[in-house]
């Protein structure tokens, strides 16, 4: 099945690790991909910084200026209708946005559990994995899931598990998790720009792509 190039805008809050993986994924020919734009609700996240260094538009939207999410998710989602972005990747955003009808079933998440374990509210980064070895957890992993108004709740798209072993640490743990981010989230970006998600209710069926 043909893809479209799928023009991308990131959300993130941090680093940029996981944008940096989707810039090499475009860059090696595996990614039909072009990452537009760049937001962060943080002046500090060194995301911005790699942006810039690549030549993507990189913008803040500070929440406290904005007042209420509504305002907050309004001036994200006009830079990203700005900058023509078919897909918003979130990118380890730790803000809740609402997302607007016009960019319903354009909006992935990428959460580092296997949704619904782990997820919420208050669960991102090693709390996440922290969380996971304190249970006692044998499997854990990722999930890209299309984001809707609430945290980490919205339709799966795919799930790639990895096994807790004896030792683990956060950090230990973490790491191999993104190992799994860095295949999946490219994965569900190629299927978004084939054509290939059908969102029923909860569940997104991926079709075939002969």
């Amino acid at each position: 099945m043909s893809a479209q190039v799928v023009r991308i805008a990131i959300l993130a809050s941090g680093g940029g690790t996981t944008m940096q993986n989707l810039l090499d994924r475009i860059g090696d020919g595996s990614l039909p991909a072009e990452i537009v734009v760049a937001l962060s609700n943080n002046a500090d996240a060194f995301v911005l910084e790699r942006a810039r260094k690549t030549g993507i538009p990189a913008y803040v939207v500070n929440r406290k200026e904005a007042g209420s999410r509504e305002e907050f998710s309004r001036r994200m989602f006009d830079h990203c209708r700005a900058a023509k972005a078919d897909l918003v990747c979130l990118a380890g955003f730790l803000q809740l946005i609402e997302v607007p009808d016009d960019y319903l079933g354009r909006v992935f998440n990428i959460h580092p559990s296997l949704i619904p374990a782990f997820c919420g509210k208050g669960y991102y980064g090693h709390h996440v994995h922290e969380a996971v070895i304190a249970f006692g957890a044998k499997v854990s992993g990722c999930t890209v899931h299309f984001a809707d108004n609430q945290y980490d709740h919205g339709p799966i798209v795919l799930q790639r598990p990895v096994a807790v072993l004896d030792g683990d640490t956060a950090d230990t743990l973490a790491a191999r998790v993104f190992e799994a981010e860095c295949v999946a989230y490219p994965e569900a970006i190629r299927w978004f720009a084939e054509g290939r998600l059908k969102i029923e209710g909860r569940r997104v069926r991926v079709l075939s792509g002969s």
